[in-house]
């Protein structure tokens, strides 16, 4: 019995069963045909990619059986051309699993060389009869490695059909029924090696995929962090930094303070950030009432805020707190507004002053709103802003069935 020939190992093999062909200009019967030749990108160094196929050109070995054979048959070119018959078969199925594989081969090419390696086998067979038959199992090898599943199944089914009959019409031949146990052998051994690889190939893509999406959404939250953070801080010292200039000759004790008040905020900002980086920033809706009631006073906006947060549920605090935090800056940054109301209750807030309004053009382009928005849909709560009942702007974010009124922010 002849033992089943395996190609090179998994890093050799192309990954998964063929394609269309490109740009949808391969006739149908060759996408029928042909495999997709394209190495996998499985993180393999190229000295392996190289000469990983080397392996499975050993089971040439098994060549060994027809080459003695064949150098035993006379007359000489009989002989000559058994030779040249194991040796095309050999090189062929070389070709085969080490060249084909860095291309797309076209399905005149994969024809071409089943043809070629069959007209060898042949060959082989005229010198040393039943015993060259074993070359088939080297085609069927080379179809289940190039073809299509149900081509390769076709092709095998033919082979194993030729193994079995031929040596018994043949005079002179002896069945070696053993020969199309191992064409049988081989080709699921091929075929599962190659399943094995097209496996392997999809769950790299899909870890490279799970990969971009997390450097994508952590870049997304770095931007929105960075804004609601940073630009917050920056919004208040600049309010800060403005009222310290105003009261310097008028009550430089005042004036004093509020630059101590920037050298806090300042630090408090730094401190965001190394927070932000690690992502363990703490945001409290305690702390940003605080905050948002010293920097309205500070800018001289009358603000009416709640006293307490205690009918917000814990789980709904830290959304609220980046919704006041958001619509403070806002409001010191481009409302103009004289007034400011907050209203906080157990399912929303809703942030409302009485300065120029919405803009369209900033409601679509800003990043704060883009940003709450995506916070908003991540809690199952719903963002909406734009005009609000004091003729300024309005920033409401509401869980449940609460009304919505205004945009919605992208």
């Amino acid at each position: 019995m002849t033992t089943a020939p395996v190609p090179h190992d998994a890093a050799a093999r192309p990954g998964g069963h063929a394609r269309p062909g490109e740009g949808g200009s391969t006739p149908g019967w060759r996408t029928a045909l042909v495999r997709d030749q394209r190495p996998a990108a499985l993180g393999r160094a190229p000295g392996w990619r190289r000469f990983g196929p080397l392996l499975g050109l050993v089971w040439v070995v098994f060549l060994a059986e027809p080459l003695t054979t064949a150098l035993a048959a006379e007359p000489p070119a009989l002989r000559v051309l058994g030779v040249i018959g194991v040796a095309g078969v050999a090189a062929v199925y070389g070709f085969s699993v080490y060249a084909l594989r860095f291309q797309d081969a076209p399905a005149r090419v994969v024809v071409t060389v089943l043809a070629v390696q069959t007209a060898f086998v042949a060959l082989t067979s005229l010198a040393a009869h039943q015993h060259g038959m074993v070359g088939l199992v080297f085609v069927g090898v080379t179809s289940v490695f190039l073809v299509r599943r149900r081509t390769a199944l076709v092709v095998l089914a033919v082979i194993v059909v030729v193994l079995l009959v031929v040596p018994r019409l043949v005079p002179g031949w002896e069945s070696e029924d053993s020969t199309a146990l191992s064409a049988v052998l081989a080709g699921l051994a091929v075929f599962a090696f190659t399943q094995l690889v097209a496996r392997n190939r999809q769950l790299f893509v899909a870890q490279e995929e799970v990969a971009t999406l997390a450097a994508a959404h952590e870049r997304e939250r770095l931007a929105r962090d960075v804004h609601d953070v940073v630009g917050h801080s920056l919004t208040v010292v600049s309010v800060k930094a403005e009222l310290a200039a105003r009261l310097l000759r008028e009550d430089p004790d005042r004036a004093a303070a509020e630059l101590a008040d920037i050298q806090r905020l300042t630090r408090s900002a730094l401190a965001d950030v190394r927070s932000m980086v690690t992502g363990a920033r703490p945001v409290t809706l305690p702390g940003e009432l605080a905050a948002a009631r010293a920097a309205f006073d500070a800018a001289g906006i009358e603000a009416a805020l709640p006293g307490t947060v205690d009918t917000v549920p814990p789980a709904r605090q830290e959304l609220f707190a980046w919704a006041l935090r958001e619509a403070t800056t806002n409001v010191l940054r481009h409302s103009l507004a004289r007034r400011v109301v907050v209203a906080l209750g157990q399912d929303s807030i809703i942030v409302d002053d009485d300065g120029r309004g919405p803009d369209a053009g900033a409601l679509a382009d800003g990043s704060g709103l883009r940003g709450l928005g995506e916070r908003s849909r991540a809690a199952g709560a719903t963002l909406s802003a734009g005009r609000g009942p004091l003729g300024g702007f309005r920033i409401a974010v509401r869980f449940g069935s609460a009304q919505t009124d205004g945009r919605i922010a992208p």
